[in-house]
């Protein structure tokens, strides 16, 4: 039993009250308070001087940055000299096509300090997600708690208006016909309008009990005695659907409305959440295109993807200065929210702060507000009935044209019985403060979490993007230049029998303005493999006194010429005289 009456309670988190202990600057660098005061100038100056320290940070990175590119664009310009002479020892020593000196670990250390900072990056990015989703989870349901309490109040008002009117119909229409049937007979007379008296005072007491939070001054008849009352004839909807409207004359509506507040925290979510998802996708375009032109050593991939990402940086900080303050901001009102809304005036407007209090804390030891007027209501009701059985039970026999206008009053009378029930249910304090409590939850547990989520993803991807903007302009330099391009193109089409190590004494040499021309080889000339009749190279003596070109490196032999086919032969050389000559010469 003690379980059913369970009221649920809320308890700022950890995270709540460690973010709402953080000291609080103003601008003049004074120490303020932590209440939530939003309006005031001095709370406004301390959620300023937090978000500013963002914009510090954002100076010391560009400050990183333009340090690092200063290093590489001042300082190994004066060290190319120098380079030079340790690139031709560092590829002397070096093995295939790896490095193996200084400049090959430097560039291996960059290589993989910018992968590093792309898998950060990558990591925030994941971390981002998450905590959009936290908060946009929060956020729905801080919103379907506030529709579902504005439900309730449409459901309230409409009952109200509801019993009113059939009161109000009652007393002018079936009730008058019976004082004229009755006029005759004084105690049936006097009956008659103790239920028009007791049906009046209903009407007021069920005026008084509507709620400000979803009202309106409309009046309901042309009766001068309901005609202050505040009701509105709301249709209660789904609440999925807001049934109010956005005032135009005010941006915020008083007295405040939950569906107003709803409808507009559901737009603003929604761009919130969109705006979260682009930006993370940029990051995670600019991560995988950097890694894509290091893996490629594209050059104009790597500068399309150095202005985004210099773009991104701005972004991450900028982010998270807003996220720093509504973090902030959010912690001071979830500690103590009941404080806030009872002292603020666009809630308790129109309404008593015992009504607020009884619906923020449904403490067991508080009565219900209305609860005098309801038993007051209820009471006036038991006694129309009561009225009504007696003139049902006397005056039927002796006025039998007041059966129908008797009939209409008691049918009047049960479904206001019906509604006054259901009235009294909807007015405890347990379904509007179950709503309170869960908007509570929403907003200040998965919308906090994913505030700080994504304030750690904007934190963790400035520090990626700073690495990544310092690391590239070493990378670069890794790249090949466009003459190492060219030297790489003519390599493909030399003699594949050269050995590498001739490959690099010629590269070193062509670096040094000594080479050769491309048909420049040392020993006789060499004619076109199509020519008449090739001449003969000047052979070196072996040591069995044969002519050959086995003491000749093979850097400096010559290309032979192909063999021809007898078919070759004649076509080309049928009428010249050496082709059998050079071929035999050749062929051994």
């Amino acid at each position: 039993m003690a379980a059913v009456n369970t009221v649920p309670s809320y308890t700022p988190s950890l995270w709540v009250r460690v973010c709402h202990a953080v000291p609080r600057l103003d601008l003049s660098m004074q120490m303020r308070d932590n209440i939530f005061v939003p309006e005031s100038w001095e709370y406004q100056q301390t959620l300023l001087v937090l978000s500013s320290l963002s914009a510090i940070a954002l100076v010391i990175s560009l400050l990183v940055v333009l340090s690092f590119l200063i290093h590489y664009c001042c300082c190994h310009r004066g060290d190319r000299g120098e380079g030079s002479e340790e690139e031709e020892e560092d590829e002397d020593g070096s093995t295939g096509h790896g490095y193996s000196g200084k400049k090959g670990r430097g560039i291996c250390c960059v290589t993989w300090v910018a992968v590093a900072a792309v898998t950060l990056c990558c990591v925030a990015i994941g971390i981002g997600f998450y905590g959009n989703s936290e908060a946009n989870d929060g956020m729905y349901q801080l919103t379907s708690s506030l529709l579902t309490a504005n439900y309730t109040l449409a459901s309230i008002d409409l009952l109200i208006s509801d019993t009113i009117s059939g009161l109000q119909l009652s007393v002018s229409g079936p009730l008058t016909s019976m004082e004229e049937l009755f006029s005759g007979s004084k105690p049936f007379l006097v009956s008659t309008r103790n239920c028009r008296r007791l049906s009046e005072n209903v009407v007021n007491l069920l005026s008084s009990i509507s709620l400000a939070w979803s009202s309106v001054d409309t009046g309901l008849g042309n009766d001068s005695r309901i005609s202050g009352a505040s009701i509105i004839p709301l249709t209660p909807v789904p609440p999925s659907v807001a049934p109010t409207v956005v005032p135009t004359s005010s941006l915020l509506p008083n007295p405040f409305s939950p569906g107003w507040a709803a409808n507009t925290l559901m737009v603003n979510e929604d761009y919130r959440w969109l705006s979260y998802v682009l930006l993370l996708l940029l990051d995670l375009i600019v991560c995988l295109f950097i890694l894509l032109g290091l893996a490629k050593q594209a050059r104009w991939l790597l500068i399309l993807m150095t202005v985004l990402a210099w773009l991104a940086l701005f972004l991450s900080w900028g982010s998270l200065g807003l996220e720093t303050a509504t973090v902030v901001a959010l912690s001071d009102f979830c500690s103590d929210p009941n404080t806030f809304i009872l002292n603020s005036t666009q809630f308790n407007t129109g309404t008593s702060s015992d009504v607020m209090d009884y619906y923020l804390t449904c403490s067991r030891r508080m009565s219900s507000p209305f609860q005098q007027m309801l038993t007051q209501s209820q009471r006036a009701l038991s006694n129309i009935h009561t009225h009504l059985s007696s003139l049902e039970r006397n005056a039927l026999p002796q006025f039998p044209k007041a059966e129908k206008s008797l009939r209409e009053v008691q049918q009047i009378l049960n479904s206001t019985e019906g509604n006054f029930h259901q009235l009294v249910a909807l007015l405890n304090c347990r379904g509007l403060n179950k709503d309170y409590i869960d908007s509570l939850k929403g907003l200040c547990y998965d919308g906090m979490e994913g505030l700080l989520y994504l304030s750690l993803y904007s934190f963790l991807s400035a520090l990626a993007f700073t690495a990544i903007l310092c690391s590239l302009p070493g990378a670069w330099r890794s790249f090949p230049s466009e003459s190492e391009e060219y030297d790489d193109s003519d390599s493909e089409s030399e003699d594949p029998f050269t050995s590498h190590q001739a490959r690099r004494q010629a590269s070193s040499g062509s670096q040094r303005g000594a080479t050769a021309p491309f048909y420049n080889y040392p020993g006789a000339g060499w004619t076109p493999p199509f020519s008449s009749a090739p001449p003969l190279p000047t052979p070196n003596v072996s040591s069995n006194g044969n002519p050959g070109y086995e003491s000749l490196p093979l850097t400096d032999r010559q290309s032979p010429p192909p063999s021809y086919s007898p078919s070759m032969l004649t076509g080309y050389g049928g009428n010249q005289s050496h082709p059998s000559h050079s071929r035999n010469l050749y062929s051994r």
